[in-house]
């Protein structure tokens, strides 16, 4: 079938990228319902959806394919999609996310107000340490990265910004877990839990003495438990007393200990802490 677009007004302009991917990429949200039926809405969101980090730019028939809408059901959204600014078309006929939906996503109050105020503490710790540094929140239960700032020569890690993964693994996944209300763990802890590695702790009794822990100390470890070469320590950001971020170094394993990172991680959470406290 000839897209009716082709012949149309076509927008250019690159998306912004965040930081790369690294060995993999981090979880991702399911699309739409397969039978491609519902509110125009839902339908758009449905396409919107099925762009991710591992399919940045579509054709027509792969939208369709991976949204579980009928390809003239796309054919028709498309051109008010576009219009708008929420997607752009390219000179080879596929689609990518377009400016404008990521100017309005960037408006996100819990990324925005959150990064602005954390991204100097971020980047004196980057700075400092010439290592990854991580800003996440949690929504549901998963992960949700709003900034990465990658050392020169650190290790290669599967996270991007706006990325998800899972709470079980990760440094700042265990720390937002471990302050998450208790039927917020009882779900996450469910199972099954994924295995990145063999050191992946899968067994909900071990994370829960973790998630312990974690509360106790301060800080939590992630130690090879997404990739075998890195070691994460994240730490909480409070507000008014409620966990509503995490902070974390990534290192190459091996070329540091988990107590010293600690001290940097947790003295840049509460730096961070402070200033989303102040006026």
């Amino acid at each position: 079938m000839e897209d009716p677009l082709a012949h149309g007004p076509q927008q250019t302009g690159g998306t912004p990228t965040a930081a790369a991917d690294g060995k993999g990429a981090p979880k991702e949200r399911r699309s739409g319902s397969a039978a491609g039926t519902g509110p125009v809405l839902g339908r758009a969101l449905q396409i919107l959806g099925a762009f991710s980090a591992k399919c940045p730019e579509m054709t027509l028939s792969e939208l369709s394919r991976r949204s579980g809408l009928p390809v003239s059901t796309v054919h028709r959204m498309l051109g008010e999609l576009i219009a708008w600014g929420a997607l752009e078309r390219d000179d080879k006929g596929c689609y990518r996310v377009g400016l404008r939906l990521w100017e309005v996503a960037s408006l996100a109050p819990r990324g925005q107000g959150l990064r602005e105020r954390a991204l100097p503490f971020l980047e004196d710790l980057s700075q400092v340490t010439r290592e990854n540094v991580q800003l996440a929140v949690r929504e549901g239960t998963e992960v949700v990265f709003v900034e990465r700032i990658a050392g020169s020569g650190a290790v290669p890690v599967l996270t991007r910004v706006g990325g998800r993964f899972a709470l079980t693994a990760t440094g700042v996944g265990l720390v937002l877990l471990a302050h998450a209300p208790a039927e917020v763990q009882n779900q996450a802890l469910a199972g099954p839990l994924e295995r990145f590695t063999p050191d992946t702790v899968t067994d909900p009794r071990a994370l829960r003495r973790m998630l312990a822990d974690v509360r106790t100390n301060g800080y939590a470890v992630s130690d090879r438990q997404v990739t075998t070469d890195a070691l994460s320590v994240a730490a909480p950001v409070f507000r008014d007393a409620t966990v509503i971020a995490s902070v974390s170094l990534v290192v190459r394993h091996g070329t540091a200990s988990a107590h010293g990172l600690a001290r940097l991680v947790c003295t840049s959470a509460r730096a961070i802490s402070r200033a989303m406290t102040t006026p």
